[in-house]
């Protein structure tokens, strides 16, 4: 054997082969496979056990994926995406097809904790999962790679990094194994958010960096700091062996009521646009790595825009996931301005990539949007997908439904299958339907069988060479995601390393610095903050179901108590303290539908509520904007002048019963806020007010005690009272009465205050209205 100097620096690990003198590559043992580095040409990765291998040309290493012998189109990383991703779509079955257009159900690793351990069934059989490693795919799993030919992945929960890097290497070398080799598309939900009770020390790592909600973010209004998330996340992701994102969540949060408003950047179109461009840059653009083409590299994670035309204007605040809340509804004819974020964000961006790699539709039908009338479940809509989506706005990317909806519909209240205004078709005729008007990919569906059934009509309807050509383009646009990001090449990760990256101390503290940077403070009355450190505090103990939403045993601390010790004396009574402190969560009023109503004879709406006191809707619609559904005999949706009870009353409570204790001394309060909610009720009790969106509540403390100083700006205007949130439509962003505190200050959009007051910089000069 030889080794050319120039080739590769030497590095420490253990050398498998090196080939003659021509050769320009070294092979490298990694923990689950073999890692080719090669002297100006891309690296690569492969199983030893998968079964293919390296085949030369000009000097370099390509991998033989269908073990043919040959140097194949799309085995040549010196070709482009385009010509790669056409040249296997045509070499592809109509099933190998079927099963790249399926996005699996979620699972976690271990399975579990997804409830697969001990057992789980999968198309009608049912599998034994019993003494298996945590990172072992579970059969489960082996039956919908090999057998429906999946290859999108969507992983959840995750045990530690090694278990997730573990378990996508086992995955790649199966499928590697198989047929044409095509790798593993894993994906995420968000999952860099915080948890409430965590501690955040410098120089320590973590399982994963901890930033701020999508609110939190937006709350900065820095864009910049978005897309450093980006690419944080990213790195973390790949190193995960994740390669899709299925975010950033870019739906204008216009109606108030929304139970998914946190997870946007907030109600307005131009703020919402920068964020979701900077989010999808950070993703998507490798900045230092293996180059694949326009800045799609190693690094890159696709990212799935959602929820195509926007979700955000459900009627009365309901939402898409049941039958309840079906209906986006655009009483403000401002159907185009939720739009923005998409075509002025996402689809237009800075850094190489050029658009989203992904879209995902909402369930939700955008009634009456359609000029010929139909409506229809957004993903069933060729208006929605291919009229606009498509043709007027030229996107040319993967579009995937959201999760089941293409299953039956179980009742109008139940998480079951979301086939909004197709109830009465069959699974197949679904399917079809959704191919047909220019969509890609079947989130949640691991069964190629529908998706067979679905061309077999197609064939019927316009022959066999129409719809292989249909399918053919769904695919090529599906192997270009797999194919920009490296996996052709490289689709494993190093176990090790990704112990080392994940979550390391510099993640961690660009994360907690980026919670701090979001917290709003609405209130400062006589400059009650920041508080020294000598000062002494009184918190008081509350039930499990005030502090966290969850029943459970006895009463807690709503903050880590010991954490709290670590900025202040904790006394036990008023009367020793300096001042209070109370954490608390925005109003919890409920979902818009009650089975107890339409057991009593009523049509099951009820009002949502955005305040703590029960609350009447008096000013309710009597007539609602749309209706209908199977399992309803009616279409009047209307609940006005029914009753709800928020289930957290209690924090109102809380605060009200602290400032009575502590009469003078200042009440601080601490507001978990995931969406809108009338502050009338509690503001007139706390001398401040800061305000957090998916923090860890160590943040406020960092706050609280003058260590940073508060910066943050309301990225949604806080209603006045339910009247003006009655009153607004729910398609038309700052359209309410805001809320005006005792201070005179207004809690209108934009607003926020640092230790000087009111701020006012170039961030309000920019987006406020």
């Amino acid at each position: 054997m030889k080794i050319k100097i120039f080739c590769i620096p030497l590095i420490t690990a253990f050398l498998i082969s090196v080939s003659t003198s021509c050769t320009k590559w070294l092979e490298i043992e990694k923990e689950g496979y073999v890692k080719v580095i090669q002297n100006g040409g891309k690296t690569l990765g492969y199983s030893s056990s998968s079964g293919i291998a390296l085949i030369t040309d000009k000097g370099f290493a390509f991998k033989d994926l269908n073990r043919n012998g040959k140097l194949d189109i799309y085995e040549d990383w010196r070709l482009s995406v385009d010509e790669r991703a056409k040249d296997l779509a045509s070499k592809m079955s109509i099933e190998q097809i079927a099963g790249l257009m399926l996005y699996s159900s979620h699972q976690s690793i271990p399975s579990s904790s997804s409830g697969f351990g001990g057992g789980s069934t999968y198309n009608g059989k049912q599998y034994a999962e019993s003494g298996a490693a945590a990172s072992d795919i579970t059969d489960q799993q082996k039956i919908f790679l090999t057998e429906d030919n999946v290859r999108h992945v969507l992983v959840t929960s995750v045990e530690s990094p090694r278990i997730a890097a573990e378990w996508n290497n086992k995955v790649q070398t199966l499928v590697e194994s198989m047929g044409l080799g095509i790798p593993a598309n894993n994906s995420s939900d968000p999952r860099n958010g915080a948890s409430v009770d965590a501690e955040y020390n410098a120089g320590n790592g973590g399982i994963i960096s901890m930033w701020p909600g999508s609110l939190g973010m937006a709350a900065t209004f820095d864009p910049s700091l978005v897309k450093r998330f980006g690419q944080i996340a990213s790195i973390e992701y790949r190193a995960l062996g994740i390669s899709t994102a299925l975010s950033p969540q870019i739906d204008l949060a216009t109606e108030p009521r929304w139970s998914r408003t946190s997870g946007t950047f907030g109600e307005s179109p131009q703020l919402s646009a920068d964020m979701a461009r900077a989010y999808t840059d950070g993703f998507q653009t490798t900045y230092e790595g293996d180059i694949v083409e326009d800045k799609w590299g190693n690094q890159s994670v696709n990212a799935m825009i959602k929820h195509w035309p926007g979700g955000g204007s459900g009627e009365a605040g309901r939402d898409g996931h049941y039958g309840y809340g079906k209906f986006a509804v655009y009483p403000g004819n401002n159907f185009e301005q939720h739009l923005i974020p998409f075509v002025d964000g996402a689809m237009k961006l800075e850094d190489g990539t050029s658009m989203a790699a992904a879209v995902m539709p909402y369930y939700t039908i955008s009634y009456d949007i359609d000029p010929e009338g139909n409506n229809v479940g957004n993903s069933y809509s060729k208006y929605i997908i291919t009229d606009l989506l498509r043709k007027k706005y030229g996107y040319d990317g993967v579009v995937c439904t959201d999760w089941m909806i293409t299953a039956d519909e179980a009742s109008v209240y139940a998480f079951s299958g979301k086939c909004w205004g197709v109830e009465t078709k069959t699974v197949a005729e679904r399917h079809y339907q959704v191919i047909m008007a220019g969509v890609d990919q079947f989130g949640g569906n691991n069964d190629k069988v529908p998706v067979l059934e679905a061309y077999q009509m197609g064939v019927n309807e316009f022959g066999e060479e129409t719809m292989r050509k249909r399918f053919e383009i769904s695919a090529v646009r599906l192997l270009k995601n797999i194919f920009r990001t490296g996996l052709f090449e490289n689709p494993y990760v190093d176990p090790v390393e990704s112990e080392t990256v994940v979550g390391n101390s510099d993640f961690m503290k660009e994360g907690y610095e980026a919670q701090v940077k979001s917290i709003v403070m609405l209130k400062n009355k006589n400059n009650s903050l920041p508080v020294a450190n000598t000062a002494k505090v009184y918190i008081e103990k509350r039930t499990a179901q005030a502090v966290t939403g969850n029943q459970g045993p006895g009463n807690e601390y709503a903050v880590n108590i010991a954490t709290l010790k670590t900025y202040f004396t904790v006394v036990d009574s008023p009367e020793e303290a300096d001042f209070g402190v109370v954490f608390v969560r925005s109003p919890s009023g409920g979902s818009g539908y009650s089975v107890a109503d339409a057991n009593k004879g009523g049509n099951g709406y009820v009002p949502i509520s955005l305040q703590y006191n029960d609350y009447k809707a008096t000013n309710a619609r009597a007539i609602s904007l749309a209706g209908g559904d199977p399992f309803e005999d009616f279409t009047n949706r209307s609940y006005k002048n029914k009753t709800v009870t928020t289930s957290n009353k209690s924090d109102m409570d809380a605060v009200i019963s602290m400032k009575k204790k502590m009469g003078d001394k200042p009440v601080i309060v601490m507001v978990s806020l995931s969406k809108q909610m009338v502050f009338a009720e509690i503001e007139g009790y706390a001398d401040a007010i800061l305000v957090g969106f998916g923090i860890q509540n160590q943040a406020f403390l960092d706050i609280l005690s003058g260590k940073f100083e508060p910066s943050g700006l309301l990225p949604l205007q806080m209603p006045k009272n339910m009247k003006t949130v009655e009153e607004q439509y729910e398609d038309v962003p700052f359209d309410m009465d805001y809320y005006i505190d005792e201070e005179g200050n207004g809690y209108d959009f934009g607003f926020g205050m640092n230790w000087s007051g009111v701020i006012n910089d170039e961030r309000t000069a920019k987006y406020k209205k």
